[in-house]
Order: structure tokens, then C-alpha cells, then sequence
């Protein structure tokens, strides 16, 4: 019998929740009255049972991704392979690099397959799948770190960029880092390519055998985790101006390098006070690289 997850709505009415284990979503859709109905339900039926498939191959999710070959068989399994196997050549990366993006994505498509919707995003813990249409736009506010956040500006995404998908990784997340970016936030074309690459470039924001940063085996922290015991950050001292710069440099070097190979859109990097960005136009306010003309936005931290 397939467990039923958690669904209620968030106070302004609006917004439905859906929880099950550790997926937590937040879930608005935007157009006629019946079609958004019909897509919440959708988005109701398609998260039912969808950690348990997800838990069937829990095992293969865990294992290095390859490039070349895929062994998974489920839609949203498959989604993170494909999420994560351009980086598999070069990097160390499991397709669990890519879950949270994958599986706002495929909520998001039951969604838009069951409506004509104007708007509508999945956000799952800060990685966010959008749907855009005619002149809508959605504003993302950067945070500084995920864990107690503070906006440090904010940029858009407007329905004719190819953008489609944001994630933000880093030592202070949710999952395990093997960099010290207190964050990164990445835009990318669907939100499993962003998951993933915001975690390669986080991994990147480094600097290797620093006496400040502290770490650990993942295995130590977390017995059944994808990392086995390769260190992940669990502290950061405060660190000179000289080795917050090396070490941004060090991952918009990563981010320009996925930028033209097409796999990102834009990344934005903080680390202690200090912010890098590629491709990306970060303000105080609501100023994106194409100004929206549509008549609402939305202001997510990603």
C-alpha cells in the first residue's frame, strides 16, 4: 500500500505543501480558476508514492554516475543520471547530486501537462523548477548562506530566457559539501542541471589543507550517504581577504567553464561577506538582464 504523504496549504491560501520523509515542497500555480485546480491535483497524484520509487533504487542512486551508461529505470532516477553525467567525467558525482531538482521538475511537468497555466513553480528546499508563459517572470532573491538567509540582492527570470531552473548548494545546505562556499546559487536550463552543477561548482570554491576549515568522513556523520568517506566540510574560520579571493576564484573559474560548455546560465558565489557572480546581475532590487513587463512576480530565495 502506497504511504499517503503530507498535503496542506500555507497560510495565504495559496501555496500547497506537500511533504514526505525528507522531499519538502512548496508548490503555486497561476491561471484560470480550473486549471490551476486541476494542476495542484496533478502535482497531488504525481508526489503520491514518488519517494518510494525514488527508495527502489536508493542503492544505484548512491553509486558514482557514468558518463556513457545508465542502469536506472525510473523517470525521476533517470532525470538525475541525465542531470549529472556531464560532470561525471571530470568529477566525482552521484545522481543523488541531483534529486532535489529532479523531483521539482517532475512535479512541475504533471503539473503543466494537466493545465495551461501562466505561471508556476515547484521549490524544493531552495531548488526551484518554473514554468513561464506569455510575459510572466519570476524574481529570485540570492541569499548569503541557506541555513539562516539574508537576501544580498535579487535577480529575474523572464519567460523568453531559456532559464528554467535554480539551486543553491554549499557547506551551511542541506547536503554534505566538499567546498566552503557558504553558497552557491546557479540558473540553468531545468532545475536538476542546476542542482548538479551548483554542487560541482561549490565543491570548487576550496582551499585544500587550510587549517580553518574543518573536516569529516562523510561516513562518520551520515553511515549510508553517497559521499563514503571522502571529507566534507563541517566548519569554516575566518579566513584572510587573499584566501576568500583564491578560493572564489577558484569556482567562477569552475562556473565560466560550465557556462560555455551551455550547462549553466549564471552562477553567483558568497563566502564569508564576499560575493562573486558569472553571467549573473545581482541588485538591490528587481533589475534582471531583460527588465519583465508582466504584471506580478514572485521573490524566492533560491
Amino acid at each position: 500500500m502506497t504511504r499517503l504523504p503530507q498535503i496542506g496549504w500555507l497560510a495565504d491560501g495559496r501555496r500547497l505543501h506537500l511533504q514526505d520523509g525528507p522531499i519538502d515542497l512548496i508548490v503555486e500555480a497561476r491561471g484560470a480558476g480550473g486549471g490551476v485546480r486541476a494542476a495542484y491535483e496533478a502535482a497531488i497524484r504525481r508526489f503520491t508514492g514518488l519517494l518510494d520509487e525514488l527508495c527502489e533504487e536508493l542503492p544505484k542512486l548512491r553509486k558514482p554516475a557514468r558518463p556513457d551508461v545508465c542502469f536506472l529505470n525510473g523517470a525521476v532516477a533517470r532525470r538525475m543520471h541525465d542531470a549529472v553525467a556531464p560532470f561525471a567525467k571530470d568529477h566525482f558525482i552521484t545522481p543523488m547530486a541531483a534529486v532535489a531538482g529532479s523531483v521539482a521538475e517532475e512535479i512541475l511537468a504533471a503539473m503543466t501537462q494537466a493545465a495551461d497555466l501562466d505561471r508556476a513553480y515547484v521549490n524544493n528546499g531552495g531548488d526551484i523548477a518554473l514554468h513561464l508563459a506569455n510575459d510572466e517572470y519570476f524574481t529570485v532573491g540570492l541569499v548569503d548562506r541557506p541555513d539562516t538567509p539574508a537576501l544580498i540582492g535579487a535577480t529575474a527570470i523572464v519567460a523568453n530566457d531559456p532559464t528554467r531552473g535554480v539551486a543553491t548548494s554549499g557547506w551551511r545546505g542541506r547536503s554534505f559539501s566538499l567546498g566552503i562556499a557558504d553558497a552557491v546559487t546557479v540558473l540553468a536550463r531545468t532545475a536538476a542541471q542546476a542542482d548538479a552543477a551548483a554542487t560541482i561548482i561549490a565543491n570548487s570554491v576550496d582551499l585544500p589543507g587550510h587549517p580553518a576549515v574543518a573536516r569529516r568522513p562523510a561516513n562518520d556523520i551520515q553511515p549510508d550517504n553517497d559521499l563514503g568517506a571522502r571529507l566534507v566540510t563541517r566548519d569554516v574560520g575566518r579566513l584572510s581577504p587573499d584566501d576568500i579571493a583564491f578560493a572564489l576564484d577558484a569556482g567562477a573559474h569552475c562556473a565560466r567553464l560550465l557556462l560555455a560548455a551551455g550547462l549553466i546560465d549564471g552562477a553567483a558565489l558568497r563566502l564569508q561577506g564576499e560575493t562573486c557572480v558569472v553571467a549573473l546581475r545581482i541588485v538591490d532590487g528587481v533589475a534582471p538582464l531583460q527588465r519583465p513587463t508582466a504584471r506580478t512576480e514572485s521573490l524566492m530565495h533560491a
